[in-house]
């Protein structure tokens, strides 16, 4: 049961892109963890269900006492994640990881409708993440890791309806970028305790975007490149044995993503303000595992998503916090070990504002998760 997390932790994880920003993996790094050589390759799919409707409109602006009735299904698109990774010990001490996968993402599209206060708004944004980590064990309790990560992305943002007024019709581009950071942490370790506690801290990676930018359809000139970046964050996690074969196990993760910003120069000239502002969050995970059989283990957990401030959101990210149930298994046959997750969330109600002024209402909304895994010892 010692490597219980590295089986499951990001299994179904890919549901948190929806409630905490743009955060999609989780940044799991239970592999440093895992016994002797190993190599693993896991794929999980998103459905998330994320629906809306127009409100009315507060008195003194342009649409007061206005509703469209507009109604916006399916905002938030499916979505795929492939990662992989090697762990492979040069000596009882040193191990190197080689790990790559999509740590965040968007993919929202309110659908056009005439009228509507958001419809044809869209945001795409894809990033891609190698890592290199190296972890030493200063003794058979004590170990540190730390590594590079290199980084690509790329993104384009829509804005459309009336709820953006003058701006309805802009659209940017933000071309392939690669940008590096770094990772940093350490662990303690009790073997005969079945004990892990590990603090990874992930820097945020900076980008500088060659940057297209219109305006119903009209260019509006040369723009400068545009800075973004990824967030920091901070993982605390935690494992220890409580009966013979049953493991508890839980995480704190805290994402920075306020620092996540997109100004494109022309649109901030015209309007004194970025496209795009998230709040900070902090995810909790609480969890049993159970061994079954030498070859069948399994867990269920509980996940909560705080996010700072209050239900007033990007239109890009229409959802604020979220509770999930997480179902795990893994089951071993000599040197291969298949692992699945199961993950239900349940989405927090948001209001889609532009201006500081809600202009769509979000709630009810859920995701569901499916995860696998192929692990090899060699």
């Amino acid at each position: 049961m010692k490597a219980i997390i590295t089986g499951f932790a990001w299994l179904g994880a890919a549901a948190a892109a929806q409630a905490g920003g743009i955060d999609r993996s989780g940044q799991e790094v239970g592999l440093l963890f895992e016994q002797g050589n190993y190599v693993e390759l896991g794929f999980a799919r998103t459905w998330p269900d994320v629906s809306g409707r127009d409100v009315a409109q507060p008195q003194g602006l342009p649409f007061f006492g206005y509703n469209s009735g507009q109604g916006y299904d399916d905002v938030a698109a499916d979505f795929d994640l492939l990662r992989f990774g090697l762990k492979y010990d040069l000596n009882e001490r040193i191990s190197l990881i080689f790990m790559g996968g999509e740590d965040f993402g968007v993919d929202v599209d309110y659908n056009e409708a005439a009228g509507s206060m958001l419809g044809g708004t869209f945001a795409e944004a894809d990033s891609y993440t190698l890592s290199l980590i190296g972890r030493y064990r200063i003794d058979d309790r004590f170990s540190l890791h730390g590594g590079i990560r290199r980084q690509t992305a790329d993104g384009s943002i829509g804005l459309s309806g009336l709820g953006y007024g003058a701006v309805s019709g802009y659209e940017v581009k933000l071309d392939s970028d690669e940008g590096y950071g770094y990772l940093l942490g350490g662990a303690y370790e009790r073997p005969d305790i079945a004990l892990l506690v590990a603090v990874t801290y992930f820097s945020e990676i900076e980008h500088e975007f060659d940057t297209r930018e219109t305006l119903g359809g009209t260019s509006l000139g040369t723009s400068g490149k545009t800075k973004v970046k990824t967030p920091r964050a901070l993982n605390l996690d935690l494992q220890t044995g409580i009966a013979p074969d049953w493991l508890a196990f839980g995480q704190i993760r805290w994402v920075d993503h306020s620092q996540f910003k997109v100004e494109p120069e022309q649109f901030t000239a015209l309007t004194g303000t970025g496209l795009v502002s998230l709040d900070d969050s902090i995810t909790y995970t609480i969890g049993l595992g159970h061994r079954f059989t030498e070859a069948f283990s399994a867990s269920l957990a509980y996940i909560y998503d705080d996010v700072d401030g209050d239900d007033m959101v990007s239109p890009l990210a229409p959802t604020h916090g979220s509770q999930a149930l997480r179902l795990g298994g893994k089951y071993t046959i000599g040197a291969v070990d298949i692992s699945a997750g199961l993950r239900y969330t349940w989405l927090g109600d948001a209001k889609a504002q532009t201006a500081d002024v809600a202009r769509a209402d979000f709630s009810g909304n859920e995701a569901v998760s499916l995860g696998v895994k192929v692990g090899y010892r060699f």
